[in-house]
C-alpha cells in the first residue's frame, strides 16, 4: 500500500520534526516564519527564522503559525510546511514522488482543527494524509506496546500544551490536555523578571534560564545565572543574577496545572487499569519533560514510578513514523 516515499511529522508549536523508518529524524527545525510584511514574502523558516527573533527591522515579522498544538495562521502554516517536506524530500531522496504522510494532532482537536491540518500537509505537497493523536504518536515512540490490553500512560509535555493519557489496546481511554506548555513557563519567566526587577528580557533569554537554572523539585542544590535585560525604569541594558529559587516559583503555578490535569486523568482510569499504572508507571515525552527534577516531582506529587523516555524531544515524530502498522486501528485518513 505505501511506498518508501512515506513520512511521519510532528507539527509542534515550538518545533517540527520529519521521521523516516529509513533514515530516522530527517528534519528538526523550529516552527519560526519570518515575513517580509511589504511583499508579503516569507524570507527564512525554521533555525534561520528563529535566529532573527526580536532583531529585525520594522518590516520584518518573526511569526510562530501554530498555537496551542493548532494552526493559528494557515498560509504561513502551509509555506513552512511546504518548505520542510521539500527538503525533507530532497534528504530523503524522494524529491520527485509526493510522500504519504502522517501527522500528529492533540488528542481534543476538533474536526475542524484537523481538516485544516490535512488541508495545509496536503497543499504542501503530501499525496495522502493520515491523522494519529498526539499522546499515541508519542507512547508508539517511546516503545509502549499501545495495541495491548495494558494501561499506557503518558505525559507529552510540548511547547504549547500539555497531554495526559492512558492508552490500552490501540486506542485513548482517558485523556486531559491543558494548554500550558515550555511556552507558558518561559512567560512566567519574563513576567516574574519584569516585576521583580523592572527588567525586560526576550522569549530567547527566558527559554535558556528556564533549561540552565528551571527546576521542577523544590528542594534542589541552588543555581545562579547572571541575565541581560533592558531597564524598563532608564531604558538602559542591566545584569541582574537570577536564582534556580525564584525560577521555581515563578512557574509553580502552571506546573501545578500540569499536576492537576494528571490527577484527573487517574481519576478517570477503570479500577482494572489502575493496577496496571503502578506497575508499569507513566512515561513523560515532550521537550519540557526535560525540566530539571521533573521526574522526581511528579513521582513524589502522584506517587507512581516515573520515567523519562529515550528520547523525548523526538518521540512524537518517531511515533507517527512508526504508526503505519498501526493504520486500521490508530489513523483517520483524509478523502
Amino acid at each position: 500500500m505505501f511506498s518508501n516515499a512515506e513520512i511521519g511529522i510532528d507539527l509542534g508549536t515550538a518545533n517540527t520534526l520529519v521521521y523516516s523508518k529509513h533514515k530516522g529524524i530527517a528534519i528538526n527545525e523550529p516552527s519560526v516564519v519570518s515575513v517580509d510584511t511589504v511583499t508579503k514574502k516569507v524570507i527564512a523558516v525554521g533555525t534561520e527564522a528563529k535566529e532573527m527573533v526580536g532583531k529585525t527591522p520594522e518590516n520584518i515579522i518573526t511569526i510562530r503559525p501554530l498555537k496551542e498544538g493548532v494552526i493559528a495562521d494557515y498560509d504561513i502554516t502551509t509555506e513552512m510546511l511546504r518548505h520542510i517536506i521539500g527538503k525533507a524530500s530532497k534528504a530523503l531522496g524522494f524529491s520527485l514522488r509526493k510522500p504519504n504522510v502522517v501527522v500528529c494532532t492533540p488528542s481534543g482537536s476538533t474536526s475542524v482543527d484537523r481538516r485544516a491540518i490535512q488541508d495545509a500537509i496536503r497543499n504542501a505537497g503530501a499525496k495522502k494524509v493520515y491523522i494519529i493523536e498526539e499522546p499515541v504518536a508519542a507512547a508508539i515512540g517511546a516503545g509502549m506496546p499501545v495495541d495491548e490490553p495494558v494501561a499506557n500512560v503518558v505525559i507529552d509535555f510540548g511547547g504549547g500544551s500539555t497531554e495526559v493519557a492512558i492508552i490500552s489496546f490501540g486506542g485513548v481511554v482517558a485523556c486531559h490536555t491543558v494548554k500550558i506548555g515550555g511556552d507558558r513557563l518561559d512567560d512566567d519567566i519574563i513576567q516574574y523578571v519584569r516585576k521583580k526587577y523592572n527588567v525586560l528580557i526576550g522569549e530567547r533569554t527566558a527559554e535558556n534560564i528556564k533549561m540552565e537554572i528551571g527546576y521542577a523539585l523544590v528542594d534542589h542544590e541552588e543555581l545562579k545565572m547572571e541575565v541581560r535585560g533592558r531597564d524598563l525604569v532608564n531604558g538602559l541594558p542591566k545584569t541582574i543574577t537570577l536564582s534556580s529559587f525564584e525560577i521555581r516559583d515563578s512557574i509553580k503555578e502552571s506546573l501545578l496545572q500540569i499536576l492537576e490535569a494528571i490527577r484527573a486523568t487517574m481519576e478517570e482510569s477503570p479500577a482494572e487499569l489502575s493496577g496496571d499504572i503502578v506497575d508499569r508507571g507513566i512515561i513523560l515525552t515532550g521537550g519540557g519533560s526535560l525540566l530539571k527534577g521533573m521526574e522526581d516531582w511528579l513521582a513524589k506529587e502522584i506517587a507512581v514510578p516515573i520515567a523519562l523516555a529515550e528520547n523525548p524531544l523526538e518521540c512524537v515524530a518517531i511515533g507517527a513514523g512508526k504508526s503505519l502498522q498501526y493504520l486500521n486501528k490508530l489513523l483517520y485518513a483524509a478523502n
